[in-house]
C-alpha cells in the first residue's frame, strides 16, 4: 500500500453519543451490533464503504493509517469517523488482526435498491487472531492455532484448533508440559476462563493475544456434550480422549468460541486427537529456545528449520515445523522415515518426478477447508482442480514400488483417493479463466445448462437476433424498409413508414404515431426485450447457483481430500529431508535401543552452512554410554567451540529422531526420550529474575525430570555467581549426575572451571576432554578439535586481546592473573587480593608484561651494530616499529 493516507468523502452519520430519541434508524442499528460485540472493532458496511465510528475509528485510523474525520448531523454531537472502500477489505483486515484486534464484519444482507426502510444487516464473521480463513491474515508455512487453556484442580487442560485446516488437538498435564506445548505450537490467540485471569497473567505474562470467557463455558459436562454433539457420537472413546477431563473441557470451549465468532460451518473439523506425550521426545521450552529449532535467539540468526525445510507445499512446511519440535521416540517409526528418505536419496529420478507433481498442488489442506465452509472462490476452485490433477500421477508413482524399502510408499498410495469424479466435474463445468468472485458471471462453461446458453446468446448476440427478427418480419409483411430500433420510453419497436402502413399485420400493436411513420411492438419482440434486459442479471444468478452446486458436490469429498493432504504433507517432508541430505552430504544414522551415542565426524547443521566461502567446518567425534563414558567434562578457552559442540550433538540426535539424515560421517544413536539443555545466558530481568536465578531454575528443572534415556547438555553452569560458588555448584551437579541412584544419564558438561578435571580421578564414568588450541607466539589459534584430557588455561586474556580490548587493559589483566596464580601456588587457602601487584598507571613504550617487550629485548641483544649494514638496520628498525604499533593499539 502507498504511504499516502486514504481520504474518505461520503455522507455524514449521526453521532453514537446521541440520546436514543435522536438516533437515526441507521445508528440504532449500528449501536445494537456494537453492543453485541463490545470487544471488537465493528466494520459497518454502508454503501460501498466499511465504516468505523467513535473509539473504533480512532483505533482503526492509527493501525490502518487512514484519515480520521468528524461528521455531524444537524444538532447532533460530532462523532469520529474512519472508513475504507469495501473492495479493500482484504488489504485492511489483516492489519487489524495482526495488531491483535478482534474484528466484527457487519455486511448488508439485502440489495439497498429493494430495501424498504433501513437496509437489513448482520455480522457475517468475527475475525480474531486465532480464527480466520483470510489468506492475507494466515501464514502459508505456519499453522494459525487458537488455543484454549483450562485451569483444572490438579492439572491444566489445553486444546489447539487451526480452523483453516480443521486440525483439532487436546492434551492435559502439569504446568511445565502445557507451557512446552504452547511454545511448540505458538498459538495466535489463547482463550481461558476469566475467573483465572490473574493466574494466566502470572504464568504467561503478556506473550499472547487473549480473550476470556465466562466460567460456565469451562465446565466438563458442557464441553463433553459440545464435542459429542459436533462429532455426532455417543462418547469420545473413538478419539482416544475419553479420560482427558481437563482436555475435553478446554476443547469444548473452543467450539463455543467458534459459535461466538459466527463460525457455524465447521464440518471440516471432523476429528479430535490427543497429543500423545509418550510418543514424542520431551523437549522443554528452554531446550527448544536454546537449540534454536524454530526461532533464532539473535536477530539475523538462522534456526534449524531454515536448514531442514525445503518443502514445496504449505501443508508440508507446516508439518515440518511439528516434526522439528516433536521428534519421535518410537524406533520403528523413525526407521520407517529413514528408509523412505534413503530411497529418495538413492533414486534421484523418482525424487524429482514427485517434486514436479507436488509443486503445483499448493495449499490443498486449506483449500478443502474453504470448500467445507462455503468460502472457496472460483479461482481457488481452479487451484483445487490443479491439485487433484497432480494427485493421480503421485499415487501411480508411489504404487509402482518394487523394493522392500518402498512398501511403505505403497501403503500411502493405497490411501490416496484421486477424487476423479470431482476432478472431472470441475474440469467440465468451470471455465479456465473464471474470476475471483462468484457473482459476476463468466464462471460456467457453455453446454452445461441450456437456459444459461440461451441467455448468453441473447445477452451477447443480441444484434444478430434482432437482425434475424427484422428480416423475418420484413419478409412476412413485404415491408422492405422495416427497421427495429430502441428508446428508453418504449424499449424495442418496429418502425414502418406511412407508405407501407397498410401492410402492417393485425398482431402488431401500435405504440406511437409520427409524422411520416408509425411504431409498433409485437409479443415476440416484447418477450425478447424482457429477456435481453434481464439476461445479464439472470446469467449471474444462474451461474452463481450452478457454482454453489459445484461447491456442494466438492463438500462430499472433504474427508478424502483432507486425508490426501496429510499424506502429501508427509511425503513433502521426507522429500525435503532427502534433498537436504543430498546437498549437505548427510548420512543415515543407525538407530538402536541401547544407551550408546557414537558420532563420528559430526558437524553443526546450521553453522556449516553459514561459514565463509572456502572455510571448512571442523568435525568432531562424540562417544557416550552408561558403562564407561557417561559424562564428558569439556574444558577449553572461550570461542573455541564448546557450545557449538554441545548444540551439534543435540541437533544430530534430534534430527535422527525426526526422521532426517544427519551431518556426520556415521552415527549410532541409542533412542533418547528427553533432551535437556542449559546453554547460554537468558536473563529475565523484566520479571525480576537474574541470569543466575534463571540458570539455576532451568538446571533444577533438568535434575528433577531425568530418565534413563535422557541426553543432558550443560554449558558453563555456575558462571552467573562467584567463582567458588560456581565451582561448587558445577562440581556437585556432575557428582549428582554420575551417582544418581536410578539413571546413568548421558551428559556433556562444558565448563571454564578447570578444577572439575579432578572429578575424573574419583568418578569412573567421568572423562575429561578439551577443545584444542595452538599458541603461536602471543597468539591463540582455535583448532576446534575435541581431544582427550583436560585443559589448563582458558586463554580469556588472549580472547580479550583478539576482541580489540585496549592493550593497557590486557597487560594489567596479565599482571593480575600472574599474581593470582603465584599466590595460589603459595597457599591455596590464603589467596589475598591486596597482595597482588599494584597498577602504576605508568604507560611506557613497552609495559613490563607486554609480550612484545621480551621479543624486542632479545632482538636488540643479538644485534651486532658493528657489522650490520644500513639496509639491515632499517629492516630491523621497521620490525621493531611494527611491534611497538601492535603494543599501543
Amino acid at each position: 500500500m502507498s504511504s499516502q493516507k486514504l481520504v474518505i468523502i461520503h455522507y455524514p452519520l449521526v453521532a453514537t453519543n446521541m440520546t436514543p430519541d435522536k438516533e437515526t434508524p441507521l445508528m440504532k442499528q449500528y449501536n445494537a451490533f456494537k453492543a453485541k460485540y463490545p470487544g471488537a472493532i465493528l466494520l459497518f458496511r454502508v454503501g460501498d464503504f466499511y465504516e468505523t465510528f467513535g473509539e473504533d475509528a480512532i483505533k482503526a485510523s492509527k493501525i490502518l493509517d487512514i484519515v480520521l474525520t468528524k461528521r455531524a448531523n444537524g444538532a447532533a454531537a460530532f462523532v469520529e469517523l474512519a472508513g475504507f472502500p469495501h473492495h479493500a477489505l482484504d488489504n485492511y483486515l489483516p492489519k487489524l488482526v495482526r495488531a491483535g484486534e478482534r474484528v466484527a464484519i457487519c455486511d448488508q444482507l439485502e440489495d439497498p435498491k429493494f430495501a424498504k426502510g433501513i437496509v437489513k444487516r448482520g455480522v457475517t464473521e468475527l475475525v480474531t487472531p486465532g480464527v480466520s480463513f483470510n489468506d492475507n491474515v494466515l501464514e502459508g508455512k505456519k499453522n494459525n492455532y487458537l488455543a484454549s487453556l483450562h485451569f483444572g484442580s490438579n492439572q491444566m487442560g489445553v486444546a489447539f484448533l487451526d480452523v483453516s485446516t480443521g486440525e483439532f488437538l487436546t492434551a492435559q498435564g502439569e504446568q511445565n508440559y502445557i507451557e512446552k506445548l504452547l511454545q511448540s505450537f505458538q498459538p495466535s490467540e489463547i482463550i481461558f476462563n476469566k475467573k483465572y485471569k490473574a493466574d494466566f497473567e502470572e504464568k504467561f505474562a503478556d506473550k499472547y493475544n487473549t480473550y476470556s470467557l465466562d466460567d460456565w463455558v469451562y465446565q466438563f459436562d458442557y464441553g463433553y456434550e459440545k464435542l459429542t454433539r459436533h462429532f455426532e457420537t455417543n462418547s469420545l472413546k473413538g478419539f482416544g480422549i475419553e479420560n482427558l477431563k481437563e482436555g475435553i473441557t478446554a476443547a469444548g470451549a473452543i467450539l463455543y468460541y467458534l459459535e461466538l465468532t459466527e463460525h457455524k460451518e465447521i464440518r471440516h473439523i471432523s476429528a479430535i486427537a490427543r497429543i500423545a506425550e509418550e510418543r514424542y521426545v520431551w523437549l522443554d521450552r528452554f531446550t527448544i529456545r536454546n537449540l534454536e529449532l524454530i526461532f533464532p535467539q539473535q536477530e539475523g540468526g538462522v534456526p534449524l528449520i531454515d536448514i531442514l525445510d525445503k518443502t514445496v507445499t504449505p501443508m508440508g512446511a507446516r508439518l515440518m515445523r511439528k516434526w522439528v519440535v516433536m521428534p519421535l521416540k518410537d524406533k520403528n517409526e523413525v526407521e520407517e522415515r529413514h528408509q523412505i528418505v534413503h530411497f529418495f536419496v538413492e533414486n534421484e529420478e523418482d525424487r524429482e518426478n514427485l517434486l514436479k507433481y507436488l509443486r503445483p498442488i499448493g495449499d490443498l489442506e486449506r483449500l478443502i477447508s474453504k470448500v467445507s465452509v462455503g468460502r472457496i472462490n472460483p479461482r481457488e476452485m481452479l487451484q483445487l482442480k490443479r491439485a487433484l490433477k497432480s494427485i493421480l500421477p503421485i499415487k501411480n508413482l508411489l504404487a509402482n514400488s518394487k523394493t522392500q524399502s518402498q512398501q511403505l510408499l505403497k501403503k500411502w498410495a493405497d490411501k490416496i483417493n484421486p477424487c476423479e469424479f470431482l476432478l472431472e466435474k470441475i474440469e467440465a463445468e468451470l471455465k479456465d479463466d473464471a474470476p475471483m468472485v462468484s457473482n459476476q458471471g463468466n464462471i460456467i462453461r457453455d453446454g452445461i445448462y441450456q437456459e444459461l446458453d440461451e441467455l448468453r446468446k441473447i445477452a451477447f448476440s443480441g444484434k444478430d437476433y434482432l437482425a434475424k427478427l427484422e428480416a423475418k418480419e420484413a419478409n412476412r409483411t413485404g415491408i422492405s424498409s422495416l427497421r427495429i430500433s430502441y428508446n428508453n420510453v418504449f424499449g424495442y419497436y418496429l418502425e414502418v413508414r406511412n407508405t407501407h402502413k397498410d401492410k402492417v399485420p393485425n398482431d402488431w400493436i401500435r405504440k406511437q404515431t409520427l409524422t411520416s411513420a408509425e411504431r409498433y411492438i409485437t409479443p415476440e419482440l416484447k418477450e425478447y426485450e424482457e429477456k435481453i434486459l434481464t439476461a445479464e442479471e439472470k446469467i449471474n444468478s444462474i451461474e452463481q447457483n450452478l457454482y454453489l452446486k459445484l461447491v456442494q458436490t466438492a463438500t462430499e469429498y472433504v474427508s478424502y481430500v483432507q486425508d490426501n493432504a496429510r499424506i502429501l504433507a508427509m511425503l513433502d517432508c521426507l522429500l525435503s529431508f532427502a534433498e537436504v541430505a543430498v546437498h549437505q552430504k548427510y548420512t543415515q544414522p543407525q538407530m538402536t535401543d541401547s544407551n550408546v551415542l557414537n558420532i563420528k565426524n559430526g558437524r553443526h547443521a546450521v553453522i556449516e552452512t553459514q561459514l565463509p566461502l572456502g572455510e571448512a567446518y571442523v568435525p568432531n567425534d562424540i562417544f557416550l554410554d552408561d558403562e564407561s563414558q557417561q559424562i564428558l567434562v569439556i574444558t577449553g578457552p572461550n570461542m573455541a567451540g564448546k557450545s557449538a559442540l554441545l548444540r551439534q550433538t543435540a541437533l544430530i540426535v534430534l534430527m535422527a529422531q525426526m526422521g532426517s539424515f544427519v551431518p556426520a560421517e556415521s552415527a549410532e544413536i541409542g533412542m533418547v526420550d528427553k533432551v535437556f539443555t542449559r546453554v547460554g545466558a537468558s536473563d529475565n530481568l523484566a520479571r525480576g529474575e537474574s541470569t543466575f536465578m534463571v540458570e539455576m531454575t532451568e538446571t533444577a528443572s533438568i535434575l528433577n525430570n531425568l530418565s534413563e534415556k535422557s541426553l543432558v547438555l550443560m554449558d558453563e553452569i555456575g558462571r552467573g555467581t562467584s567463582t567458588y560458588d560456581g565451582i561448587s555448584i558445577a562440581w556437585s551437579i556432575v557428582e549428582y549426575l554420575h551417582n544418581h541412584p536410578k539413571y546413568r544419564v548421558k551428559t556433556l558438561f562444558a565448563t571454564h572451571y578447570h578444577e572439575l578435571n579432578e572429578l575424573a580421578n574419583d568418578l569412573p564414568r567421568v572423562k575429561n576432554f578439551n577443545v584444542a588450541v595452538k599458541e603461536v607466539g602471543n597468539k591463540v589459534i582455535f583448532l576446534r578439535k575435541l581431544k582427550e584430557g583436560g585443559s589448563e588455561h582458558s586463554f580469556g586474556i588472549h580472547v580479550a586481546q583478539m576482541a580489540g580490548m585496549p592493550n593497557q587493559v590486557v597487560i594489567r589483566a596479565s599482571e593480575v592473573l600472574e599474581g593470582l596464580e603465584e599466590e595460589k601456588m603459595k597457599d591455596k587457602n590464603k589467596l589475598k587480593i591486596r597482595e597482588l601487584p599494584k597498577n602504576t598507571f605508568q604507560f611506557n613504550l613497552f609495559e613490563a608484561k607486554d609480550p612484545n617487550y621480551n621479543v624486542v629485548k632479545e632482538m636488540l641483544k643479538k644485534l651486532d651494530i658493528n657489522t650490520i649494514s644500513p639496509v639491515e638496520a632499517l629492516l630491523k628498525l621497521n620490525e621493531i616499529k611494527s611491534l611497538i604499533s601492535n603494543s599501543t593499539n
